[in-house]
């Protein structure tokens, strides 16, 4: 007897009925990039469709976006350079944009997730994810940013976060956060570790978005190698032992083989990034018409789903509910 695979493939309908990858709105969430003012929008040069927001404006987006079903959302600050300074000092007050744009999503009761990113880039003058150490080998005091990690977080919670998620790839990171929300009262927050983020190459149009690139060097002191084939399993288990609720990979498209093998090694809920220099990639090919914008996205996400995603973070999120409804 023969198989012949192709039998499944005979028409639009057969094929719909045994596909095994759904793409649902309840798994997607979309970044937003607030900065302080009024009225204020401006448009991102390397990701199209992508804008720098005012609180206000944020506010109207999300609200519209919800009533289109999608229900997640990411926060990331954007500061002007005159509040930043080289410990971060504005991460850990009231009137920086992401605990204002949280504060008015809660006070406009809107039926939405949010989950307010973690890191210190944004908000230092040196575009480092953490205090500057003394030892030049190090880059970053990774003991003195943990404590300035946790106060963070704990203002994000109080602001009504409903999610942290760490991105800095500091060393006890998630235990340091996890400490400072239950002492503060909020045991019932879970985080989201960015546990496995490599010093990747495509980080690019978010630097352009969130203003957050280093003003010397790199950060390939605490970010991932990725000439390192097996050092994502350390990094997971210890953020899993230190109390983490789920985990991210980041980039997501580039390391499939990671995102597999992470689904494979744990429980707990796994997403994947999809940054801004594989948004920019795709939207760049079919601005050029090598490429269908529509089909290639939704290729894309599909793949991370494959790979073992139980939930993606996209800047393509919000064309989903047009693209998925047709």
């Amino acid at each position: 007897m023969s198989l012949e695979p192709r039998r499944l493939r005979r028409g639009a309908l057969l094929r719909n009925f045994v596909a095994d990858l759904q793409l649902d709105l309840n798994h997607f969430i979309y970044p937003v990039f607030v900065k302080n003012g009024t009225a204020f929008r401006k448009p991102i040069s390397s990701m199209p469709g992508i804008f720098q927001l005012s609180p206000d404006l944020a506010l109207e987006e999300i609200s519209n976006l919800s009533k289109k079903g999608i229900k997640n959302f990411m926060f990331f600050g954007v500061i002007e350079a005159e509040h930043k300074d080289p410990i971060g000092s504005i991460a850990c007050r009231a009137d920086n944009p992401v605990n204002k744009l949280t504060k008015l999503v809660r006070e406009a009761k809107l039926d939405v997730l949010i989950t307010a990113d973690l890191c210190y880039c944004e908000y230092t003058s040196h575009g480092h994810c953490g205090v500057l150490s003394e030892d030049p080998e190090l880059t970053v005091d990774n003991e003195k940013t943990l404590e300035i990690l946790a106060e963070q977080a704990i203002g994000m919670a109080q602001h009504g976060a409903d999610v942290i998620a760490p991105s800095g790839m500091m060393d006890g990171m998630v235990s340091a956060i996890r400490a400072g929300l239950d002492s503060a009262g909020f045991r019932h927050i879970p985080i989201l570790s960015y546990s496995i983020k490599y010093a990747s190459n495509l980080y690019g149009p978010f630097r352009e978005a969130a203003e957050g690139a280093p003003s010397f060097g790199n950060r390939k002191g605490y970010q991932m190698d990725f000439r390192r084939s097996s050092e994502w399993e350390t990094e997971a288990q210890l953020d899993i032992e230190e109390g983490a609720d789920m985990l991210m990979v980041k980039p997501g498209m580039y390391y499939l083989d990671v995102l597999s093998g992470l689904k494979q090694m744990t429980n707990l809920p796994v997403g994947a990034y999809q940054v801004s220099g594989e948004y920019a990639m795709i939207h760049a090919a079919a601005q050029n018409g090598w490429l269908d914008l529509k089909s290639v996205a939704l290729e894309s996400l599909y793949c991370l789903k494959r790979a073992g995603a139980d939930f993606i973070i996209t800047y393509f999120a919000k064309d989903l509910p047009d693209w998925l409804e047709k």
